[in-house]
């Protein structure tokens, strides 16, 4: 489960909303329409009456080559976030290409038509600001933090990068070197890394989208070639296929005036590839797979399940349960395993918060005083009971509130605003969704929780992986070709 956003620089008033055009209209921000599968809920429980309904500034606009834009106004403090989201990310790779995405995450920092490599990152920082770059399976993300006065050189940075990146061989075989190393240090030498992602790859065996690491197989990157990135980023790294999002002080009419300036004459692209991966295999037997670790220090286990995607009714349940069962000292899991019985040294369940389809996982680490075959136990009973009895009064009040809290300060920087605003106005089609996340988390239902416990946290679904500390100085059971989020 993502930490639940929202900001800090929000106001209760009507906010002014950006035409198409760019324009300041007078009208409240207007939702676009959603399914009805996510329409937004009435709060139900009584004892979360009371708690804030916050709004987002979010001003919309898309410019004529289909660059979305969104402006998040805040003068709180002199400085503005730039980020730029393209809807592109590992689940967007052919079989045989896998790691492009996260490839380019690096490519994007080696140059483009008037900038030389190195230099976007060197004019950012001697102005005061930082910047970095992230990749998931579902979009890339690239941002820049600066004073408020050096705005203009973000939008021209990253309209410049966008425009005129040079894809060359150089830099291929440079930044390729790069991803290789941190392949290395961040997957094969990190302890319990392979297991998380061979349990990825259980839970989403045949479905290629999420079956893969974002980081890629090296055997595909040693084999990729010029041609191949090329027509990898000419496929997908376009104004019509990424959102603009601005968060700080700013104006936002000489914002756009900007935006329309740097970024307007940006190709787009008439050919988008489709995204069409198909349904996913339902899993009808369990599956499971033991993988050792020379850099583990302690046995652990972990589980797997599918759900259904992020901003669906049950997804919201199941986030509730993952809190239920390891969210904090008092959550069960963590009461019963690491706590009174000291069987365990520490235990999490979480969801992967992907748009396709899902993953929950639960995963503990077995201390000296315990075995796996108790924590297994364990687990299974807290998950059997959750499914049969909903979670008490006291147990979803305190979710309730700690979410409510998350909520309010997770998005207190320009940073997590301006990322969070994009991701809902690439992956949901409107930015301004995300003033009604908090409304959908308060108002699942103790029995919500049960009824998506037992309907998707079924032995049949579950995959498990099991990690065996070894002093071998190879894993002898590792992942074929493992990777992870940037």
């Amino acid at each position: 489960m993502r930490p639940i956003l929202a900001a800090a620089a929000l106001s209760a008033a009507t906010l002014p909303t950006m035409s198409a055009s760019g324009a300041s209209a007078a009208s409240a921000v207007s939702p676009a329409a959603t399914p009805a599968s996510v329409a937004a809920p009435a709060a139900s429980a009584a004892s979360v009456g009371a708690m804030p309904r916050l709004r987002l500034d979010a001003r919309r606009a898309t410019l004529p080559n289909g660059l979305r834009v969104v402006l998040s106004v805040d003068h709180t403090s002199p400085t503005i976030a730039v980020d730029v989201m393209y809807d592109v990310g590992s689940r967007s790779e052919q079989n045989g290409h896998s790691g492009f995405a996260h490839l380019f995450e690096h490519m994007m920092f080696q140059g483009s038509g008037n900038v030389a490599r190195g230099e976007h990152m060197a004019l950012v920082t001697s102005h005061g600001g930082t910047l970095n770059a992230n990749t998931s399976a579902d979009r890339t993300n690239y941002f820049d933090l600066l004073p408020e006065s050096e705005l203009p050189l973000a939008l021209w940075l990253e309209a410049d990068r966008m425009k005129s990146l040079d894809v060359s061989q150089s830099n291929l075989d440079n930044q390729r070197q790069v991803v290789e190393e941190e392949f290395r240090m961040r997957i094969l030498n990190a302890p319990y890394v392979p297991a998380e992602l061979r349990l990825e790859e259980l839970v989403f065996q045949g479905y290629w989208p999420y079956e893969h690491p974002t980081i890629g197989s090296m055997k595909d990157l040693d084999a990729a070639t010029l041609e191949w990135v090329r027509a990898f980023h000419s496929a997908y790294y376009a104004p019509n296929e990424a959102v603009l999002a601005i968060s700080g002080d700013f104006d936002p009419d000489v914002a756009m005036d900007r935006v329309r300036a740097y970024f307007g004459d940006a190709k787009a692209n008439p050919n988008l590839p489709p995204y069409e991966p198909g349904p996913m295999s339902e899993q009808t037997a369990p599956r499971q797979d033991v993988v050792t670790d020379s850099h583990a220090r302690f046995p652990a286990v972990s589980y797997g399940w599918a759900i259904p995607p992020s901003r669906t009714p049950d997804h919201y349940a199941l986030e509730i349960a993952a809190s239920i069962l390891a969210d904090g000292d008092s959550s069960r899991l963590h009461s019963e395993l690491v706590h009174d019985r000291a069987i365990a040294i520490d235990v999490d369940a979480d969801t992967e918060d992907h748009r396709g389809p899902d993953l929950f996982e639960i995963e503990a680490k077995v201390s000296g005083k315990g075995t796996v075959a108790e924590v297994d136990k364990a687990i299974g009973a807290a998950v059997a009971a959750l499914a049969k009895t909903p979670p008490t009064p006291t147990e979803m009040d305190k979710v309730r509130r700690r979410i409510a809290s998350h909520f309010v300060t997770g998005l207190e920087s320009n940073h997590a605003r301006a990322e969070r605003l994009a991701e809902f106005e690439l992956y949901w089609g409107d930015a301004a969704l995300l003033n009604d996340e908090l409304d959908r988390y308060l108002a699942v239902t103790s029995e919500d929780v049960s009824k998506a416990v037992a309907k998707y946290l079924t032995a049949g679904r579950r995959s498990r992986v099991e990690v065996k500390p070894t002093v071998d100085t190879e894993p002898a059971n590792a992942p074929k070709t493992k990777g992870a989020k940037s």
